[in-house]
């Protein structure tokens, strides 16, 4: 939600910038590949193992990346996650359950979230894999 206020008072330089202090505070690209699935991604750019690949998801603006428009800048007015379970194993964390984000309108968009964490060598939390898609609706 920050990152869409920063893009609506300083635009896409503004809403770029937010996104990098997010993605590099939250993500473990520093160390390395990080397995990025985003929820709405298409082949053949559908994995974002690299840092500059997250950012266009969440931002857009990049030609690299023609089909990202901004996944940050939806205008979400609230986001809950509601794990099913958590896993704790030394220095390794994952989680499974949903992310429900409401637009402007109200209007709820659940996602199937798993998320795998790490501690870096400062002892912080850093994503490693992230796997979110629509939930499965059958025929």
């Amino acid at each position: 939600m920050e990152i869409n206020t920063a893009n609506s008072s300083g635009g896409q330089p503004a809403a770029r910038a937010l996104a990098e202090k997010v993605i590099d505070s939250a993500y473990a690209y520093q160390l390395g590949a990080v397995l990025f699935k985003p929820t709405l991604t298409t082949s053949p750019q559908t994995f974002r193992t690299a840092r500059d690949g997250a950012l266009a998801y969440f931002v857009g603006g990049n030609p690299a990346f023609p089909n990202d428009t901004g996944f940050a800048l939806k205008g979400w007015t609230k986001c809950e996650i509601a794990n099913t379970a958590v896993l704790i194993h030394g220095d390794v964390a994952s989680t499974l359950g949903n992310v429900l984000f409401t637009d402007p309108d109200g209007k709820v968009t659940t996602v199937d979230k798993t998320w795998t964490f790490v501690k870096d060598g400062a002892g912080k939390l850093r994503i490693v894999v992230h796997h979110s898609s629509l939930p499965y609706a059958g025929r």
